[in-house]
């Protein structure tokens, strides 16, 4: 694989992107970023408090400025949001970027790690197991077509995920 190139994590939110992203950055001595994260660095507050004053829309606008900000630097593990690929020039970017990889998990398991956190303003309301359905039913499409590598995150070791991942990534670099 070439070293200049990022890796993308992409998935719903729950799959483990962020987890996963930080280790395997360890183990290939890499630089991780959070585009989540990256955003409330820059604006100094939390997103649901964005999604509030801003909307979706505002907050996609950032989510975008990010992304492509992030895919002119080189050698970085990056975890997506997880609509981040809702936008087609957020789809391009990742492809240009590096290589993509779909972090797939179930909408069940997704409700499971996410049912605490409230820190995900599209999955505050009434009934989010049936908000993750109708996302996953979205999104997983654009994963897919995104994707260089999909890897089940169901369960199991992280430790076990990030070794799997490695292994996937060592044959994209000897293709």
């Amino acid at each position: 694989m070439n070293s200049n190139n990022n890796i993308y994590l992409v998935g719903m939110p729950g799959a483990g992107k962020t987890t996963v992203g930080r280790q395997l950055a360890k183990r290939m001595h890499r630089s991780f970023v959070d585009a989540d994260h990256e955003i409330e660095a820059r604006t100094g507050v939390r997103i649901p408090l964005i999604f509030d004053i801003e909307g979706e829309q505002g907050f996609r606008d950032r989510e975008s400025k990010v992304l492509a900000e992030l895919g002119s630097r080189s050698g970085l593990i990056v975890a997506t949001g997880g609509g981040a690929v809702l936008r087609p020039e957020n789809r391009a970017a990742l492809k240009e970027g590096g290589v993509v990889v779909y972090l797939h998990a179930t909408p069940q398991l997704l409700f499971e790690r996410t049912r605490l956190d409230h820190n995900r303003p599209l999955l505050q309301v009434a009934d989010p197991i049936k908000k993750i359905e109708e996302l996953f039913a979205v999104r997983d499409p654009l994963y897919r077509e995104v994707a260089d590598i999909t890897i089940n995150s169901l369960g199991g070791s992280i430790s076990h995920l990030v070794r799997q991942l490695e292994r996937e990534l060592q044959k994209q670099c000897a293709a």
